[in-house]
């Protein structure tokens, strides 16, 4: 017997009653023992550059080339970022650990060391000597809870070093709250 298609409205997932959600604090509990990556994110919607770092870059698709993150509605750089066309995502490793908590530390001016910094010949703010970036179109946002996640189509990006695991540098990870280094000592 021939299958029919199926329409689309058929396909969508049922509407369910929520059960009582898990605690913020048992959320984050759960989510402290699985170590994420660390990057920076810059952006400049017209009203001066913001930087913050995060833990949630993850890539999609390698054709075409698609990340996404996320960041916090408390982020001072949600509004810039909620606004800016573009983005340029830092890819950190140990040696950039001052990048890192520089982007995580609140209240400060990110740029105000001006030598760490440049704009791109697109207007981009960009971070001198990282490990790599890559510059990101913003194809779409999806509000989620307090949090908005970004959908980035990469445009452009740059390696200026690779990653070393059995050097001193390795890469960085943010894992129960504190910054960490991979390398051939944590190989298993």
């Amino acid at each position: 017997m021939a299958r029919r298609p199926v329409p689309a409205s058929e396909l969508a997932a049922p509407a369910h009653d929520l059960a009582p959600s898990l605690s913020a604090d048992d959320f984050k509990a759960v989510f402290r023992g699985h170590p994420g990556g660390v990057a920076v994110i810059t952006a400049d919607a017209g009203d001066g550059p913001v930087a913050l770092t995060a833990s949630s870059v993850s890539s999609v698709s390698a054709e075409p080339p698609l990340l996404v993150f996320s960041i916090s509605a408390s982020s001072s750089a949600s509004d810039v970022l909620s606004r800016a066309e573009t983005v340029v995502v830092h890819l950190l490793d140990a040696r950039d650990l001052e990048l890192a908590k520089l982007g995580a530390a609140r209240g400060i001016d990110r740029f105000a060391a001006t030598h760490q910094w440049t704009r791109l010949a697109t207007g981009e703010p960009v971070y001198h000597d990282v490990r790599a970036w890559v510059r990101c179109a913003v194809i779409d946002r999806l509000h989620a809870g307090s949090s908005t996640i970004f959908a980035a189509q990469a445009l452009e990006s740059h390696i200026e070093r690779d990653v070393d695991l059995a050097g001193s540098e390795g890469a960085l990870v943010y894992h129960d709250r504190t910054w960490h280094r991979l390398g051939d000592h944590s190989r298993i």
